[in-house]
Formats: C-alpha cells, sequence, structure tokens
C-alpha cells in the first residue's frame, strides 16, 4: 500500500504543478480552484503513507490540521517567514496569504482524496 500511495502522492504532486504552469489552458474555475485541491489531496495521501495502518478517519482529521493550521498561519507576517513563503519551494508549502475560500478548497480536496482512497481499496480488496 505504500508504494500505491506514493505513486498516487507523485501523481497529485505532477497535477497540481501542472495546474498551476497551464492554468490559461484550463476553465477559469479549474485554474482557481485545483491547486489548492490537489494541494489538500497531497497532504491526505500523504497521511495515508506515513499511517497506512491507522484508520481513514485518523488521516482525515490530520490533513484538515495540517492543511488548515498551514493556512492560518498565513495570518503570521513576520521578515523570516515571509521570506521563505518569498521561495518557489515556500510559496508551496506554506502559500503566501489567508484566504477562507481556500479552507474551502482544501476541505473539497480531502473529501475527494477520501472518496477516491475508499473506492480503490475496495476495488484492491475484490481482486
Amino acid at each position: 500500500m505504500r508504494i500505491a500511495y506514493l505513486i498516487t502522492i507523485v501523481i497529485t504532486i505532477l497535477l497540481g504543478l501542472a495546474s498551476r504552469k497551464w492554468s490559461i489552458l484550463l476553465p477559469s474555475f479549474v485554474a482557481q480552484n485545483a491547486g489548492d485541491m490537489l494541494w489538500a489531496m497531497m497532504v491526505y495521501f500523504g497521511f495515508r503513507l506515513l499511517l497506512v495502518r491507522k484508520s481513514t478517519l485518523t488521516a482525515i482529521w490530520l490533513s484538515f490540521l495540517f492543511s488548515f493550521g498551514i493556512e492560518f498561519s498565513q495570518l503570521y507576517q513576520e521578515d523570516w517567514i515571509n521570506q521563505i513563503r518569498g521561495t518557489t519551494l515556500g510559496a508551496l508549502i506554506l502559500g503566501k496569504g489567508f484566504l477562507v475560500e481556500d479552507l474551502v478548497r482544501y476541505t473539497i480536496g480531502i473529501i475527494v482524496a477520501t472518496v477516491l482512497d475508499a473506492v480503490a481499496l475496495r476495488f484492491i480488496l475484490r481482486s
């Protein structure tokens, strides 16, 4: 299962980066929302990878805590952390500014990831 989650994380990261790089080619609704949803999905799959023997509910709660924690941390604006946010990797991980709509995007992303995970697990168990 760990390999499956690792592959899923890599695919999710690639889709997230692609949604940012080629956003002009996407419908505006998708371009505005896909990156944050995919980021939250990647967080969920990351917790599933790290905690493969724990319940799905554990991964869901940790994903919400982590994602919302990162978003609320954006209310903290000091020079040292803004310098980190000013880098490409820092911006991708920590974001830049607090937006309530990002919390909605994260919620949807975690729900979508949970549903995909459940469907995949059901398919694997049938095989």
